[in-house]
Protein backbone atom coordinates (compact mmCIF):
# COMPACT_ATOMS: atom_id res chain seq x y z
CA UNK A 1 0.00 0.00 0.00
CA UNK A 2 0.83 3.87 -0.02
CA UNK A 3 2.43 3.78 3.14
CA UNK A 4 4.79 0.73 2.52
CA UNK A 5 5.75 2.59 -0.71
CA UNK A 6 6.60 5.90 1.81
CA UNK A 7 8.81 4.28 3.90
CA UNK A 8 10.70 2.42 0.95
CA UNK A 9 11.24 5.78 -0.86
CA UNK A 10 12.81 6.88 2.24
CA UNK A 11 14.67 4.00 2.75
CA UNK A 12 16.07 3.61 -0.20
CA UNK A 13 16.84 7.89 -0.58
CA UNK A 14 17.52 9.44 2.50
CA UNK A 15 21.43 9.10 1.78
CA UNK A 16 20.82 11.96 -0.74
CA UNK A 17 20.07 14.45 1.87
CA UNK A 18 21.06 12.45 5.25
CA UNK A 19 23.82 10.43 6.05
CA UNK A 20 22.76 7.22 7.50
CA UNK A 21 24.07 7.79 10.86
CA UNK A 22 21.96 10.94 10.89
CA UNK A 23 19.09 9.19 9.36
CA UNK A 24 19.17 6.84 12.80
CA UNK A 25 19.47 9.45 15.42
CA UNK A 26 16.78 11.51 13.71
CA UNK A 27 14.59 8.15 14.43
CA UNK A 28 15.89 7.67 17.66
CA UNK A 29 14.95 11.51 18.32
CA UNK A 30 11.25 10.92 17.25
CA UNK A 31 10.76 7.75 19.24
CA UNK A 32 11.65 9.63 22.81
CA UNK A 33 11.09 13.18 21.50
CA UNK A 34 7.44 13.11 22.24
CA UNK A 35 5.29 11.60 24.93
CA UNK A 36 5.56 7.72 25.45
CA UNK A 37 3.00 7.02 26.90
CA UNK A 38 -0.94 6.46 25.41
CA UNK A 39 -2.23 5.95 21.97
CA UNK A 40 0.17 8.28 20.30
CA UNK A 41 3.13 6.89 22.45
CA UNK A 42 2.48 3.64 20.99
CA UNK A 43 1.94 4.68 17.16
CA UNK A 44 5.56 6.68 17.60
CA UNK A 45 6.93 3.00 18.72
CA UNK A 46 5.04 1.20 16.21
CA UNK A 47 6.51 3.83 13.30
CA UNK A 48 9.86 2.97 14.65
CA UNK A 49 9.67 -0.24 14.37
CA UNK A 50 7.81 -0.46 11.28
CA UNK A 51 11.37 1.78 10.08
CA UNK A 52 13.88 -0.20 11.22
CA UNK A 53 12.20 -3.67 10.25
CA UNK A 54 12.52 -1.89 6.63
CA UNK A 55 16.18 -0.57 6.80
CA UNK A 56 17.35 -3.95 8.32
CA UNK A 57 15.90 -5.61 5.21
CA UNK A 58 16.64 -3.32 2.49
CA UNK A 59 20.58 -2.93 4.26
CA UNK A 60 21.85 -5.90 5.32
CA UNK A 61 25.41 -6.54 5.08
CA UNK A 62 25.97 -3.03 4.14
CA UNK A 63 25.53 -2.11 7.72
CA UNK A 64 28.62 -4.09 8.38
CA UNK A 65 30.76 -1.18 7.21
CA UNK A 66 28.82 1.06 9.58
CA UNK A 67 30.20 1.36 12.68
CA UNK A 68 28.23 4.67 13.76
CA UNK A 69 25.17 3.31 12.76
CA UNK A 70 25.14 -0.51 14.08
CA UNK A 71 25.68 1.54 17.91
CA UNK A 72 22.33 3.35 16.94
CA UNK A 73 20.75 0.33 15.92
CA UNK A 74 21.45 -1.52 18.61
CA UNK A 75 20.93 1.22 20.91
CA UNK A 76 16.79 1.07 19.04
CA UNK A 77 16.93 -2.67 19.22
CA UNK A 78 17.53 -2.69 22.93
CA UNK A 79 14.80 0.16 23.61
CA UNK A 80 12.27 -1.65 22.01
CA UNK A 81 12.93 -4.81 23.30
CA UNK A 82 12.95 -3.78 26.87
CA UNK A 83 9.13 -2.12 26.56
CA UNK A 84 7.12 -4.87 27.24
CA UNK A 85 3.52 -3.49 26.34
CA UNK A 86 5.19 -3.01 22.71
CA UNK A 87 6.51 -7.09 23.04
CA UNK A 88 2.99 -7.47 24.24
CA UNK A 89 1.10 -5.73 21.47
CA UNK A 90 3.84 -6.24 18.33
CA UNK A 91 5.00 -9.47 19.22
CA UNK A 92 5.91 -10.41 15.68
CA UNK A 93 7.38 -7.56 14.61
CA UNK A 94 9.88 -7.67 17.72
CA UNK A 95 10.75 -11.35 16.79
CA UNK A 96 11.21 -10.49 13.69
CA UNK A 97 13.36 -7.63 14.51
CA UNK A 98 15.58 -9.79 17.21
CA UNK A 99 16.21 -11.94 14.04
CA UNK A 100 17.36 -9.21 11.69
CA UNK A 101 20.02 -7.70 14.01
CA UNK A 102 21.42 -11.41 14.86
CA UNK A 103 21.66 -11.70 11.02
CA UNK A 104 22.88 -8.21 10.23
CA UNK A 105 26.10 -8.94 12.69
CA UNK A 106 26.52 -5.55 13.47
CA UNK A 107 29.65 -4.71 14.34
CA UNK A 108 30.75 -3.00 17.38
CA UNK A 109 34.09 -1.78 18.28
CA UNK A 110 33.75 -2.56 21.66
CA UNK A 111 33.26 -6.38 20.98
CA UNK A 112 35.72 -8.91 20.60
CA UNK A 113 36.79 -8.83 16.81
CA UNK A 114 35.42 -11.36 14.52
CA UNK A 115 37.98 -13.83 13.25
CA UNK A 116 39.70 -12.67 10.74
CA UNK A 117 38.50 -12.94 6.84
CA UNK A 118 39.79 -14.63 3.63
CA UNK A 119 42.02 -12.31 1.72
CA UNK A 120 40.31 -12.25 -1.56
CA UNK A 121 42.21 -12.18 -4.98
CA UNK A 122 40.60 -8.93 -6.74
CA UNK A 123 39.43 -9.52 -10.79
CA UNK A 124 41.67 -9.12 -12.52
CA UNK A 125 45.26 -8.81 -10.54
CA UNK A 126 45.42 -12.24 -10.49
CA UNK A 127 44.33 -15.19 -12.82
CA UNK A 128 43.65 -18.46 -10.15
CA UNK A 129 41.52 -21.16 -11.84
CA UNK A 130 40.30 -22.29 -8.68
CA UNK A 131 39.09 -18.61 -7.61
CA UNK A 132 37.35 -17.74 -11.11
CA UNK A 133 35.26 -20.67 -11.16
CA UNK A 134 34.22 -20.05 -8.12
CA UNK A 135 30.54 -18.43 -7.37
CA UNK A 136 31.01 -14.56 -6.32
CA UNK A 137 30.43 -13.32 -3.43
CA UNK A 138 29.66 -9.75 -2.90
CA UNK A 139 32.72 -7.05 -1.95
CA UNK A 140 32.53 -5.20 1.13
CA UNK A 141 35.26 -2.22 1.85
CA UNK A 142 36.35 -4.04 4.55
CA UNK A 143 37.33 -6.78 2.57
CA UNK A 144 41.33 -7.45 2.19
CA UNK A 145 42.63 -8.25 -1.28
CA UNK A 146 46.17 -8.60 -2.92
CA UNK A 147 47.41 -6.19 -4.97
CA UNK A 148 50.09 -5.77 -7.69
CA UNK A 149 51.28 -2.64 -7.24
CA UNK A 150 54.06 -1.75 -9.86
CA UNK A 151 57.57 0.05 -10.05
CA UNK A 152 58.80 1.88 -13.27
CA UNK A 153 60.99 -0.61 -14.26
CA UNK A 154 57.96 -3.20 -14.39
CA UNK A 155 59.22 -5.19 -11.14
CA UNK A 156 56.11 -5.19 -8.51
CA UNK A 157 55.73 -5.63 -5.22
CA UNK A 158 52.32 -7.66 -3.98
CA UNK A 159 50.37 -5.63 -1.29
CA UNK A 160 47.21 -6.71 1.19
CA UNK A 161 44.81 -4.28 1.61
CA UNK A 162 41.10 -3.08 2.59
CA UNK A 163 39.10 -2.79 -0.80
CA UNK A 164 38.27 0.29 0.70
CA UNK A 165 41.77 1.45 1.22
CA UNK A 166 42.78 5.24 0.56
CA UNK A 167 45.83 6.29 -1.64
CA UNK A 168 47.87 7.42 1.17
CA UNK A 169 47.40 3.93 3.00
CA UNK A 170 48.40 1.22 -0.54
CA UNK A 171 51.25 4.14 -0.49
CA UNK A 172 52.18 3.16 3.23
CA UNK A 173 51.79 -0.53 2.87
CA UNK A 174 54.16 0.07 -0.75
CA UNK A 175 56.60 1.68 1.00
CA UNK A 176 56.43 -0.54 4.08
CA UNK A 177 57.31 -3.62 1.39
CA UNK A 178 60.44 -1.58 -0.67
CA UNK A 179 61.72 -0.64 3.40
CA UNK A 180 61.96 2.45 1.12
CA UNK A 181 61.87 4.31 4.30
CA UNK A 182 65.37 3.09 5.84
CA UNK A 183 66.68 7.56 6.00
CA UNK A 184 64.34 10.30 6.38
CA UNK A 185 63.48 10.90 2.42
CA UNK A 186 62.07 14.61 2.11
CA UNK A 187 58.91 15.63 0.59
CA UNK A 188 60.62 15.12 -3.25
CA UNK A 189 61.35 11.71 -2.65
CA UNK A 190 57.75 10.55 -1.60
CA UNK A 191 56.07 8.32 -3.37
CA UNK A 192 52.89 9.19 -5.67
CA UNK A 193 50.10 6.26 -7.05
CA UNK A 194 49.42 6.10 -10.66
CA UNK A 195 46.88 4.36 -12.76
CA UNK A 196 48.40 3.70 -15.83
CA UNK A 197 46.34 2.39 -18.72
CA UNK A 198 47.70 -0.04 -21.40
CA UNK A 199 47.52 3.01 -24.16
CA UNK A 200 49.48 4.91 -22.00
CA UNK A 201 47.28 7.02 -20.30
CA UNK A 202 48.08 8.51 -16.66
CA UNK A 203 45.69 9.10 -13.79
CA UNK A 204 48.10 10.62 -10.95
CA UNK A 205 45.49 9.45 -7.74
CA UNK A 206 45.16 12.20 -4.95
CA UNK A 207 45.95 10.65 -1.63
CA UNK A 208 42.72 11.07 -0.04
CA UNK A 209 41.13 8.60 -2.54
CA UNK A 210 40.37 5.71 -1.59
CA UNK A 211 38.59 2.69 -3.22
CA UNK A 212 40.89 2.85 -5.99
CA UNK A 213 40.86 -0.99 -6.93
CA UNK A 214 37.44 -1.04 -8.67
CA UNK A 215 38.03 2.05 -10.59
CA UNK A 216 40.80 0.99 -12.91
CA UNK A 217 40.31 0.10 -16.29
CA UNK A 218 40.53 -3.50 -17.48
CA UNK A 219 44.10 -3.65 -18.23
CA UNK A 220 45.03 -0.55 -16.39
CA UNK A 221 47.68 -1.19 -13.46
CA UNK A 222 48.66 0.82 -10.46
CA UNK A 223 52.04 2.15 -10.43
CA UNK A 224 54.35 3.63 -7.38
CA UNK A 225 57.12 5.85 -8.82
CA UNK A 226 58.99 9.40 -7.63
CA UNK A 227 57.10 12.45 -9.20
CA UNK A 228 60.52 13.00 -11.47
CA UNK A 229 59.77 9.78 -12.57
CA UNK A 230 55.78 9.88 -13.50
CA UNK A 231 56.56 11.49 -17.29
CA UNK A 232 58.79 8.43 -17.65
CA UNK A 233 56.58 5.72 -16.71
CA UNK A 234 55.31 3.01 -19.63
CA UNK A 235 52.50 0.91 -19.28
CA UNK A 236 52.86 -3.11 -18.94
CA UNK A 237 53.73 -5.13 -22.22
CA UNK A 238 50.18 -6.53 -23.96
CA UNK A 239 48.99 -9.65 -21.88
CA UNK A 240 47.48 -11.35 -25.19
CA UNK A 241 50.50 -12.77 -26.77
CA UNK A 242 49.47 -12.41 -30.55
CA UNK A 243 50.49 -15.99 -31.63
CA UNK A 244 49.38 -18.05 -35.09
CA UNK A 245 46.95 -20.39 -34.47
CA UNK A 246 43.03 -20.97 -33.19
CA UNK A 247 42.07 -19.09 -29.58
CA UNK A 248 39.89 -20.98 -27.26
CA UNK A 249 36.95 -19.16 -29.07
CA UNK A 250 36.91 -21.22 -32.57
CA UNK A 251 36.79 -24.60 -30.42
CA UNK A 252 34.03 -23.57 -28.15
CA UNK A 253 29.99 -23.60 -29.05
CA UNK A 254 28.00 -20.78 -29.37
CA UNK A 255 25.15 -21.81 -26.75
CA UNK A 256 27.95 -22.61 -23.89
CA UNK A 257 29.43 -19.57 -24.08
CA UNK A 258 26.04 -17.55 -24.19
CA UNK A 259 24.91 -19.76 -21.77
CA UNK A 260 28.25 -19.35 -19.31
CA UNK A 261 28.11 -15.72 -20.07
CA UNK A 262 24.42 -15.03 -18.62
CA UNK A 263 25.58 -17.64 -15.24
CA UNK A 264 28.66 -15.01 -14.89
CA UNK A 265 26.67 -12.31 -15.29
CA UNK A 266 23.71 -12.92 -12.85
CA UNK A 267 26.37 -13.70 -10.22
CA UNK A 268 27.82 -10.87 -10.45
CA UNK A 269 24.56 -8.58 -10.96
CA UNK A 270 23.03 -10.46 -8.02
CA UNK A 271 26.52 -9.10 -6.04
CA UNK A 272 25.29 -5.93 -6.70
CA UNK A 273 23.22 -4.28 -3.77
CA UNK A 274 20.50 -2.18 -4.88
CA UNK A 275 21.71 0.98 -2.48
CA UNK A 276 24.95 0.73 -4.63
CA UNK A 277 23.29 1.98 -8.07
CA UNK A 278 22.11 4.96 -5.31
CA UNK A 279 25.59 5.73 -4.26
CA UNK A 280 27.02 5.30 -7.36
CA UNK A 281 24.82 8.22 -8.93
CA UNK A 282 24.81 10.87 -5.39
CA UNK A 283 27.84 10.06 -3.79
CA UNK A 284 29.32 13.52 -4.84
CA UNK A 285 26.76 14.75 -2.35
CA UNK A 286 28.04 13.36 0.54
CA UNK A 287 31.31 11.47 -0.27
CA UNK A 288 31.69 7.94 -1.82
CA UNK A 289 30.55 4.73 -0.41
CA UNK A 290 30.00 1.11 -1.36
CA UNK A 291 30.05 0.82 -4.89
CA UNK A 292 32.25 -2.05 -5.36
CA UNK A 293 30.34 -4.77 -6.62
CA UNK A 294 28.55 -2.13 -9.50
CA UNK A 295 32.27 -0.93 -10.66
CA UNK A 296 33.36 -4.77 -11.14
CA UNK A 297 29.71 -5.06 -13.23
CA UNK A 298 30.80 -2.21 -15.13
CA UNK A 299 34.32 -2.78 -15.72
CA UNK A 300 33.08 -6.86 -16.90
CA UNK A 301 30.60 -5.26 -19.26
CA UNK A 302 33.62 -3.55 -21.28
CA UNK A 303 35.96 -6.52 -21.09
CA UNK A 304 32.96 -8.30 -23.03
CA UNK A 305 32.84 -5.13 -25.62
CA UNK A 306 36.31 -5.79 -26.22
CA UNK A 307 36.53 -9.62 -25.69
CA UNK A 308 35.14 -9.27 -29.04
CA UNK A 309 36.62 -7.06 -30.81
CA UNK A 310 39.74 -8.84 -30.13
CA UNK A 311 38.95 -12.25 -30.75
CA UNK A 312 38.04 -10.99 -34.26
CA UNK A 313 41.29 -9.45 -35.01
CA UNK A 314 43.28 -11.12 -33.53
CA UNK A 315 42.23 -13.90 -36.50
CA UNK A 316 44.21 -13.78 -39.40
CA UNK A 317 42.30 -15.93 -42.17
CA UNK A 318 39.40 -14.14 -43.60
CA UNK A 319 36.87 -17.11 -44.06
CA UNK A 320 37.34 -17.93 -40.25
CA UNK A 321 37.29 -14.34 -39.32
CA UNK A 322 33.54 -14.18 -40.89
CA UNK A 323 32.78 -17.78 -39.13
CA UNK A 324 33.53 -15.63 -36.17
CA UNK A 325 31.32 -13.13 -36.85
CA UNK A 326 28.50 -15.18 -37.37
CA UNK A 327 29.51 -17.16 -33.50
CA UNK A 328 29.56 -13.98 -32.11
CA UNK A 329 25.56 -13.07 -33.32
CA UNK A 330 24.58 -16.45 -32.20
CA UNK A 331 26.27 -15.60 -29.12
CA UNK A 332 24.27 -12.45 -28.82
CA UNK A 333 20.89 -14.34 -29.78
CA UNK A 334 21.00 -16.64 -27.21
CA UNK A 335 22.39 -14.47 -24.75
CA UNK A 336 18.74 -12.20 -25.70
CA UNK A 337 16.73 -15.26 -25.68
CA UNK A 338 18.47 -15.89 -21.87
CA UNK A 339 16.92 -12.62 -20.78
CA UNK A 340 20.95 -11.19 -20.32
CA UNK A 341 20.35 -8.03 -22.18
CA UNK A 342 23.90 -6.76 -20.50
CA UNK A 343 26.10 -9.53 -22.54
CA UNK A 344 23.78 -9.15 -25.55
CA UNK A 345 24.72 -5.34 -25.39
CA UNK A 346 28.28 -5.62 -24.68
CA UNK A 347 29.17 -8.48 -27.26
CA UNK A 348 26.96 -6.23 -29.88
CA UNK A 349 28.63 -3.39 -29.04
CA UNK A 350 32.23 -5.07 -29.45
CA UNK A 351 30.80 -6.02 -33.10
CA UNK A 352 30.09 -2.15 -33.21
CA UNK A 353 33.59 -1.30 -32.71
CA UNK A 354 35.45 0.87 -35.65
CA UNK A 355 37.99 -1.07 -35.74
CA UNK A 356 35.62 -4.35 -36.77
CA UNK A 357 33.04 -2.58 -38.84
CA UNK A 358 35.47 -1.04 -40.85
CA UNK A 359 36.68 -4.93 -41.80
CA UNK A 360 34.39 -4.61 -44.98
CA UNK A 361 35.69 -8.04 -46.89
CA UNK A 362 34.87 -10.07 -43.40
CA UNK A 363 31.54 -8.64 -43.36
CA UNK A 364 30.33 -9.16 -47.10
CA UNK A 365 31.39 -12.85 -46.34
CA UNK A 366 28.49 -13.10 -43.84
CA UNK A 367 24.97 -14.86 -45.60
CA UNK A 368 22.71 -12.54 -45.44
CA UNK A 369 20.12 -13.96 -43.08
CA UNK A 370 23.24 -12.91 -40.46
CA UNK A 371 23.37 -9.58 -42.06
CA UNK A 372 19.93 -8.79 -41.38
CA UNK A 373 20.56 -10.15 -37.65
CA UNK A 374 23.02 -7.60 -37.20
CA UNK A 375 20.95 -4.93 -38.19
CA UNK A 376 17.68 -6.22 -36.18
CA UNK A 377 20.50 -5.91 -32.65
CA UNK A 378 21.69 -2.69 -34.48
CA UNK A 379 18.21 -1.22 -34.11
CA UNK A 380 17.70 -2.72 -31.11
CA UNK A 381 20.66 -1.63 -29.27
CA UNK A 382 20.44 2.01 -30.57
CA UNK A 383 20.35 4.93 -28.62
CA UNK A 384 17.57 7.21 -30.26
CA UNK A 385 14.73 8.04 -28.90
CA UNK A 386 15.78 7.55 -25.82
CA UNK A 387 16.40 3.91 -26.14
CA UNK A 388 13.10 3.16 -27.17
CA UNK A 389 14.16 -0.15 -29.00
CA UNK A 390 15.59 -1.96 -25.72
CA UNK A 391 12.98 -0.47 -23.59
CA UNK A 392 9.93 -1.27 -25.03
CA UNK A 393 11.48 -5.09 -25.31
CA UNK A 394 12.58 -4.86 -21.46
CA UNK A 395 9.07 -3.80 -20.59
CA UNK A 396 7.85 -6.76 -21.57
CA UNK A 397 10.41 -9.60 -20.00
CA UNK A 398 9.00 -11.60 -16.95
CA UNK A 399 11.98 -11.84 -13.78
CA UNK A 400 14.56 -13.18 -13.91
CA UNK A 401 16.49 -10.25 -16.53
CA UNK A 402 19.76 -9.10 -16.65
CA UNK A 403 19.36 -5.15 -17.61
CA UNK A 404 21.85 -3.02 -19.66
CA UNK A 405 22.90 -1.79 -16.32
CA UNK A 406 25.29 1.50 -18.06
CA UNK A 407 21.41 2.28 -18.88
CA UNK A 408 19.83 2.00 -15.69
CA UNK A 409 22.99 4.75 -14.40
CA UNK A 410 22.03 7.11 -17.05
CA UNK A 411 18.70 7.35 -15.75
CA UNK A 412 19.49 8.30 -12.35
CA UNK A 413 22.07 10.80 -13.41
CA UNK A 414 19.19 12.33 -15.56
CA UNK A 415 16.67 12.07 -12.48
CA UNK A 416 19.58 13.88 -10.26
CA UNK A 417 20.32 16.49 -12.60
CA UNK A 418 16.87 17.53 -13.58
CA UNK A 419 16.01 18.31 -9.99
CA UNK A 420 16.59 19.83 -7.04
CA UNK A 421 17.25 17.37 -3.94
CA UNK A 422 15.99 20.12 -1.67
CA UNK A 423 13.15 22.78 -3.02
CA UNK A 424 12.82 25.90 -0.67
CA UNK A 425 14.61 23.70 2.43
CA UNK A 426 12.43 20.94 1.81
CA UNK A 427 13.27 17.52 0.24
CA UNK A 428 11.75 16.81 -3.37
CA UNK A 429 9.45 13.98 -2.47
CA UNK A 430 8.86 13.42 -6.07
CA UNK A 431 12.80 13.09 -6.86
CA UNK A 432 13.02 10.85 -3.85
CA UNK A 433 10.24 8.44 -5.18
CA UNK A 434 11.21 8.46 -9.01
CA UNK A 435 14.50 7.44 -7.81
CA UNK A 436 13.32 4.38 -5.50
CA UNK A 437 11.04 3.51 -8.00
CA UNK A 438 14.34 2.74 -10.74
CA UNK A 439 15.79 0.74 -7.49
CA UNK A 440 12.54 -0.90 -7.57
CA UNK A 441 12.47 -2.02 -10.98
CA UNK A 442 16.07 -3.86 -10.11
CA UNK A 443 14.34 -5.54 -7.47
CA UNK A 444 11.57 -6.63 -9.83
CA UNK A 445 14.45 -7.70 -12.23
CA UNK A 446 15.87 -10.11 -9.37
CA UNK A 447 13.08 -11.27 -8.08
CA UNK A 448 13.01 -14.61 -9.31
CA UNK A 449 16.21 -17.22 -9.31
CA UNK A 450 18.12 -17.74 -12.60
CA UNK A 451 17.75 -21.59 -13.91
CA UNK A 452 20.15 -21.95 -17.13
CA UNK A 453 19.86 -25.82 -18.41
CA UNK A 454 23.58 -26.00 -18.71
CA UNK A 455 24.75 -29.19 -19.64
CA UNK A 456 27.51 -30.93 -17.96
CA UNK A 457 29.66 -31.47 -21.52
CA UNK A 458 33.01 -32.32 -21.34
CA UNK A 459 34.98 -29.10 -21.81
CA UNK A 460 32.07 -27.34 -19.27
CA UNK A 461 34.64 -26.49 -16.65
CA UNK A 462 37.28 -25.19 -19.72
CA UNK A 463 34.50 -22.81 -21.24
CA UNK A 464 33.71 -21.93 -18.07
CA UNK A 465 37.02 -20.53 -16.81
CA UNK A 466 37.38 -18.98 -20.39
CA UNK A 467 34.21 -17.10 -20.07
CA UNK A 468 34.89 -15.84 -16.12
CA UNK A 469 38.73 -14.55 -17.37
CA UNK A 470 38.87 -12.94 -20.68
CA UNK A 471 42.19 -11.49 -21.72
CA UNK A 472 41.40 -9.06 -24.11
CA UNK A 473 43.26 -6.03 -25.86
CA UNK A 474 41.63 -2.95 -24.95
CA UNK A 475 44.26 -0.55 -26.24
CA UNK A 476 41.80 1.17 -29.52
CA UNK A 477 44.78 2.28 -31.58
CA UNK A 478 46.44 -1.61 -31.43
CA UNK A 479 42.91 -2.78 -32.20
CA UNK A 480 43.12 -0.51 -35.15
CA UNK A 481 46.76 -1.46 -35.85
CA UNK A 482 45.77 -5.01 -35.88
CA UNK A 483 42.47 -3.98 -38.20
CA UNK A 484 44.89 -2.16 -40.40
CA UNK A 485 46.75 -5.48 -40.70
CA UNK A 486 44.04 -7.36 -42.09
CA UNK A 487 42.44 -4.76 -44.53
CA UNK A 488 44.63 -2.10 -45.33
CA UNK A 489 41.86 -0.38 -47.42
CA UNK A 490 38.74 -1.07 -46.13
CA UNK A 491 36.09 1.57 -44.75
Amino acid sequence: GLPNILLDDIVLTHSLFLPTEKFLQELHHFVWAGGMEGPEGLGRKQACLAMLLHFLDTYQGLLQEEEGAGRIIKDLYLLIMKDESLYQDLREDTLRLHQLVETVELKIPEESQPPSKQVKPLFRHFRRIDSCLQTRVAFRGSDEIFCRVYMPDHSYVTIRSRLSASVQDILGSVTEKLQYSEEPAGREDSLILVAVASSGEKVLLQPTEDCVFTTLGINSHLFACTRDSYEALMPLPEEIQVSPGDTEIHRVEPEDVANHLTAFHWELFRCVHELEFVDYVFHGERGRRETANLELLLQRCSEVTHWVATEVLLCEAPGKRAQLLKKFLKIAAICKQNQDLLSFYAVVMGLDNAAVSRLRLTWEKLPGKFKNLFRKFENLTDPCRNHKSYREVISKMKPPVIPFVPLILKDLTFLHEGSKTLVDGLVNIEKLHSVAEKVRTIRKYRSRPLCLDMEASPHHLQTKAYVRQFQVIDNQNLLFELSYKLEANSQ
